[in-house]
This record gives structure tokens, C-alpha cells and sequence, in this order.
């Protein structure tokens, strides 16, 4: 896996350990994570994947501190999670902006409390737009954007804060397929600029490793990880690279998914090296 450039990141270090969450469920307690343990490196962009049902939203839950009351330890930048805080943002499936205020005042909702000045917030907003490239559309309303633009004013509300952890559910999974793609190159930008440490959750296994610097793999009752997966930058942003379509092919198989078209990833580098 490739080095990160450490010293241009402004993300916090994300630490869970022994990681377990139950829900009372008819008189009784279903688990629903079991001994969830990883590190997430300042700037890394992990990915997780994993079938409905295994706890990958809950566990974004978790690290956002909406929910406290579970086993073992989170620390987001040294400091354990207690409550929600300044330093984590979340982007959902649904923009959830508010149908009455423009792009603009959409992301500047999230300054209110905010000791900046308005005509520091005005700029701050405006080099947001700029970052997910909407300066055209500041004036305009939610109902006037289209869905892959909405997702990037949602986007632009959650960095505006400055963040140092960006968790994303699903982001992009009720776009069309031709937006989605332009938005995952588009989010791998915004990110690898930013700086932050980012963990998405998704179905989508080769979003998952064009995205991440690693994969996360998870299954079911109760949630827990079968397998990390590193994924190299050098063959991440070629889907038709051989490596790309072993790590792909490997988490499927992982996920019970169809058979694998290549036969591992180290019959791959066999042949790359024999050739």
C-alpha cells in the first residue's frame, strides 16, 4: 500500500478496540457488533463493506458519538468518544438539505455557532461551493439541483466545519450510474486535497476499493470483520487493472458473491512477473 503523505494531512487518528453493540430486541439482547477492532491512520480514506444487516451503519453510529452505550473503546484523535463533536462529520444517502434555503445558506447552516465573522463565513461557504465546484449554483434551491449536485452541497456542509473525521453512509448509493462514477473521482479529489480521514461505509465493492486505501470486509450475525484488505494507489484508479479486478474479485468471494473471473491476486502478480 502506498505511503501516506502524513505531514500535508489535517485528519485525526481513528482507534477502535474490542468494539461491541447489542440492541434489546423482544425481551432479549441481539448482538449486533462483536469485537470490532481497527486503526484508521490521519488522512487515510478507509472503505467498509458488507451485507445489509452487519452493522456498518451502526458502527458510523458509534464513531460519531450518537450512540454511546456500547462495549470497548473508540478514540478519535487520542480522545474517547463520549458524545458528538466538532471533529467527525457525516454525509448520508439523502442530502437532507433544507428545501427552503439556497445552496449557500444550506452550507452555511452548519456555521451557526461558529465564532466567524459573516463576511468570514460568506467566504468560507464560497470556497466550499468552490471545492465541489458549484459556484454557479449557490443561489440556487435544492429543488433546482440535481441529485449528484445536491449530494455535493451536502458534501460541502459537512467540511465547512473543518472535520478531521469524514464518515460517509452510503453517500452516493441513490445516484444514477454515470453520477456516481463522476462523484467518486470527484470525492477521492476533495478528500485527497482536505486531508481528512475518511471511513465509508457502501455496497458497492468496487466503489469500496477505488475509493479506500483499504477495505474493510464485514459479515453478519453478529457484525464482525472477516477481513482488511490493502488496496495500492497504483492500480486503484484503473478499474481495468489487473490488481484492481483481484482486489474486487477477492472481497466478493469474501461476501459470497458469484465467482471469482480472477483466480486470486497472487496468480495475477505470477503472471505479471513472468511476463
Amino acid at each position: 500500500m502506498a505511503e501516506l503523505s502524513i505531514a500535508r494531512k489535517k485528519g485525526h487518528e481513528l482507534s477502535l478496540a474490542r468494539v461491541g453493540k447489542e440492541f434489546g430486541v423482544a425481551d432479549r439482547a441481539v448482538t449486533v457488533l462483536s469485537d470490532i477492532g481497527f486503526d484508521v491512520r490521519p488522512g487515510e480514506f478507509l472503505s467498509i463493506v458488507g451485507a445489509s444487516g452487519c452493522g456498518k451503519s451502526t458502527l458510523l453510529r458509534l464513531i460519531l458519538g450518537l450512540d454511546t452505550v456500547y462495549d470497548g473503546e473508540i478514540r478519535v484523535g487520542g480522545e474517547r468518544v463520549l458524545r458528538p463533536g466538532a471533529d467527525r462529520a457525516i454525509v448520508f444517502q439523502e442530502h437532507r438539505l433544507l428545501p427552503w434555503l439556497t445552496a449557500e445558506a444550506n452550507v452555511a447552516v452548519a456555521l451557526r455557532r461558529s465564532p466567524l465573522s459573516k463576511a468570514e463565513r460568506r467566504e468560507k461557504v464560497a470556497g466550499l461551493l468552490h471545492l465541489v465546484g458549484l459556484d454557479h449554483a449557490a443561489q440556487a434551491y435544492p429543488a433546482q439541483l440535481s441529485g449528484g449536485m445536491a449530494q455535493r452541497v451536502a458534501i460541502a456542509r459537512a467540511l465547512v466545519s473543518d472535520p478531521r473525521l469524514l464518515l460517509l453512509d452510503e453517500p452516493l448509493g441513490a445516484l444514477d450510474a454515470l453520477t456516481r462514477l463522476r462523484l467518486q473521482d470527484e470525492l477521492k479529489r476533495i478528500v485527497a486535497d482536505e486531508g481528512i480521514t475518511t471511513v465509508l461505509v457502501t455496497h458497492d465493492v468496487e466503489e469500496a476499493v477505488y475509493l479506500g486505501n483499504r477495505v474493510i470486509v464485514m459479515q453478519p450475525n453478529p457484525g464482525r470483520i472477516a477481513e482488511i484488505v490493502p488496496i495500492s494507489e497504483s492500480y486503484a484508479r484503473d478499474r481495468s487493472d489487473p490488481f484492481f479486478i483481484a482486489r474486487r474479485d477477492e472481497i466478493l468471494t469474501q461476501l459470497g458473491v458469484g465467482h471469482s473471473t480472477v483466480k486470486g491476486l497472487s496468480e495475477v502478480e505470477a503472471r505479471i512477473d513472468a511476463a
